[in-house]
Order: C-alpha cells, then sequence, then structure tokens
C-alpha cells in the first residue's frame, strides 16, 4: 500500500448507509444485492498503479471492524436499534464480494455482488478509496490541497460577510479530495460559520460533536423492483410503507425522483404526506420539482411552511443561494452540498458513481428525473420498467377524468 488507509473508521460512511442497512436487517435480509461502478467523466484513465493501491486500500478497509466506542456512538443515534447495533459488533467488510479489474483503455471496473445487507455497505468506502487514490496518483496532490484550502477560505469567508445566508449539511464524503481535506473543510465550516447544520459522514459527525444526517437513497427504492410480489410501478408505495414501519416518523425525508417524482406523487398520499417531515431533490429542475411539491402539499391542506425541501443534486453556493431566496418565504429549505466542498480543486472532480444494478439475480434501474442520471445494465428491462411506469400513470389519469 503506497499511501496511508484512507479508510480508518467504519464509521467513514453516510449515516443513510446504517439508516437503509437497519430496515433490509429487520425486513429484507432474503436480498442479494449487485453493485456496478461508473466514471460519468469521459476520457478518465485508471493505471495500473492506480488499481494495485485501490485493491490494497480495500484489502485494508476489510480488515476493519467496529469498536465499541463506535457502537457506543451508533447506540446514541435515536433511531438506531439496539438488535441492530449488535449485529454491526458481528459484522464486517467481506473482500470477497468485491472483484475490480481494468480495461486495455484504462476504463476501471469494480462490482460489489453479495447478500444485500453486506454488499450496500461497500459504496461510500470503495468511492472514497478510488477517489482519493486518482487524484493522489493523478496529480501533485499538495498543491491540490493548497488550492482546495483557498477556496474554502473564500467560501467561508463569504458567509461570514453575509453574501451567503443559508444553512447546509456536508454530503461530500464519496466524491472527496482525501479524507484529510473533508475533515479539514468541516472542521473550518464547524468553527468559522453557523451555517452548516451537520453532516453525513458519520465518523466526522461523532469525532466534531455534529449532527449525523441522512435518511435513504435510490437504491433503497431499487431493491423493491427485485422482490417478486411487488408490482414494479408500486415500489415507493413499498418503500415509504417499510420506512415508516421501521422509524415511525423519526428520520423522514422521502427521496422522490428513484422511479420519477410524477409517479412518486401518486404514493405520497395524505398519510405518507403526514408520516414525513419532507421530500428531497435529486435530479431534474429544482424549481419546477420544488412547486410540484408545494402544490401538492396543498391539495391535502398541508401548509408547506411546515414541511421541508431538501436539495441535494450537484449543488454549489450560488445555485443554493437562489434556490433558498426563491423557495424560503413558500417552504422549509435544507441543502445537502458534497462535491462543491470536498473537492473543488483546480482539477476537474470525477463524478463517479457506484449503482445497484441486480437484486436476486433480477435487474434494477433508477429512472430519475434528468435522462442522463439513468444507470441500467439491461435496456429490455429498463424498457419494462419505463412502460410500467408510464401505464400507471396513463392509467391513473384516465381514471381521475371519469
Amino acid at each position: 500500500m503506497r499511501f496511508k488507509p484512507m479508510i480508518f473508521s467504519l464509521l467513514d460512511t453516510d449515516l443513510y448507509k446504517f439508516n437503509m442497512n437497519q430496515v433490509i436487517f429487520h425486513k429484507h435480509t432474503n436480498l442479494v444485492g449487485e453493485y456496478h461502478f461508473k466514471c460519468r467523466n469521459h476520457g478518465i484513465v485508471f493505471t495500473q498503479e492506480m488499481l494495485d493501491e485501490i485493491n490494497a486500500q480495500i484489502d485494508h478497509l476489510c480488515s476493519l471492524r467496529l469498536t465499541p466506542e463506535e457502537l457506543g456512538y451508533l447506540r446514541s443515534i435515536r433511531f438506531i436499534k439496539e438488535d441492530y447495533v449488535e449485529f454491526l459488533r458481528l459484522w464486517h467488510p467481506i473482500r470477497d464480494y468485491v472483484t475490480t479489474s481494468l480495461s486495455k483503455d484504462g476504463e476501471l471496473s469494480v462490482i460489489v455482488k453479495g447478500p444485500l445487507f453486506s454488499a450496500m455497505q461497500f459504496e461510500i468506502y470503495l468511492l472514497e478509496i478510488i477517489n482519493e487514490t486518482y487524484f493522489r496518483m493523478k496529480y501533485d496532490y499538495d498543491e491540490l490541497l493548497e488550492g482546495a484550502k483557498e477556496k474554502l477560505a473564500s467560501k467561508i469567508e463569504s458567509f461570514r460577510n453575509g453574501i451567503y445566508t443559508f444553512k447546509f449539511a456536508e454530503f461530500g464524503a464519496r466524491r472527496r479530495l482525501s479524507t484529510e481535506f473533508e475533515e479539514y473543510a468541516i472542521r473550518e465550516f464547524a468553527q468559522k460559520t453557523r451555517n452548516m447544520v451537520g453532516t453525513s459522514n458519520v465518523y466526522f459527525a461523532w469525532k466534531y460533536n455534529l449532527t449525523p444526517i441522512g435518511t435513504y437513497a435510490h437504491e433503497y427504492v431499487q431493491m423493491y423492483q427485485g422482490i417478486d410480489s411487488i408490482p414494479l410501478a408500486y415500489t415507493n408505495h413499498y418503500a415509504m410503507k417499510d420506512w415508516y414501519e421501521e422509524y415511525q416518523g423519526d428520520n423522514g425525508t422521502a427521496l422522490t425522483d428513484t422511479i420519477t417524482t410524477d409517479l412518486f406523487l401518486k404514493d405520497f398520499n395524505r398519510s405518507m404526506v403526514n408520516n414525513y417531515s419532507g421530500v428531497r431533490h435529486d435530479s431534474g429542475d429544482p424549481y419546477v420539482w420544488g412547486e410540484k411539491l408545494i402544490a401538492h402539499y396543498k391539495s391535502y391542506g398541508v401548509d408547506p411552511l411546515t414541511k421541508t425541501l431538501l436539495f441535494s443534486d450537484s449543488l454549489d453556493f450560488n445555485t443554493a443561494q437562489t434556490l433558498y431566496d426563491y423557495f424560503k418565504d413558500k417552504a422549509k429549505v435544507a441543502f445537502g452540498i458534497g462535491t462543491f466542498i470536498s473537492n473543488d480543486t483546480p482539477a476537474e472532480p470525477l463524478n463517479i458513481i457506484i449503482k445497484l444494478q441486480y437484486v436476486n439475480g433480477r435487474p434494477v434501474a433508477k429512472l430519475s428525473d434528468s435522462d442522463g442520471k439513468v444507470m441500467c445494465d439491461d435496456e429490455v428491462y429498463l424498457k419494462h420498467l419505463k412502460d410500467s411506469v408510464a401505464f400507471r400513470l396513463a392509467r391513473e389519469a384516465q381514471a381521475k377524468e371519469h
């Protein structure tokens, strides 16, 4: 291993990994998942030396265990349950679940396959390792770090001067420049402003006494596509139902765009509107989305000012401020901001993802509200999913007319 360990604690991941995993542990331990890595940037080349380092870092990751102190911190999070923490005493990342390879033209392949409750935990750790390895070996890391610190100082000054007035959570773990810089950014914002309300990174939330923030991701809704008894166009319904049964309204921000927001709203009925504290935007036009959700709340007689619109789609601070100014008198407004905080350097950041592709051998997909975010290996299945969504929307529109 050329560099020191990039992951030194199994808490160095996003909170929603534990949130989703707890539901799976209680309700869906029979599911097997397969995740695939993708880099959305064009022309990115990984070298054999990078792959060797990535593999060495994964080996180290799989040697880690949650310590008694780390388990104690998880117990202190009000919606994490004792039986799940006991399970985590036994759990650890299993190296056999991860395979890596490199094509002749330098395209990196990473596949994670295993019981879903274990395979799903690899995503953030692997993205952290891949991203940091790439930037340390492709560039002069010290120059990137210095540039990132200079940009961060300017951003913090803009909050202190009142140019930016919104509050946000740091969501930068998955595409951070390095462990070192994410910690530096979190510490600087926590100490020098009052605008950062917390972080998705569980380890740094613990270390700096910040609020750990997160609910669920697209993979949580996607996994229901792999359950035979659930119709594809109703996966949001079952996902939200299980989530509410698990958390009883605590930890309640719903992600709308896994199989399009329009379909989500069909299942976001009066009960769910009341049960969930807000909704998260991750694709499509944020203004159209926000107005659509506000109208939806009003249709049930719910004051949108009692609900949160959480924006998290590739935000920078200027975009967030503009959204805040537009929506602040219409609803509660929150932001999750990642790469712009954790990897804003003179080099272009990588847009890398690891997405769930199969559950129990069946393909699954995220449709999103943006075509560019669709990811599915099986074109036949993708068409079937789109047709199922379109059929339900058309049928319910027809029923409404009559």
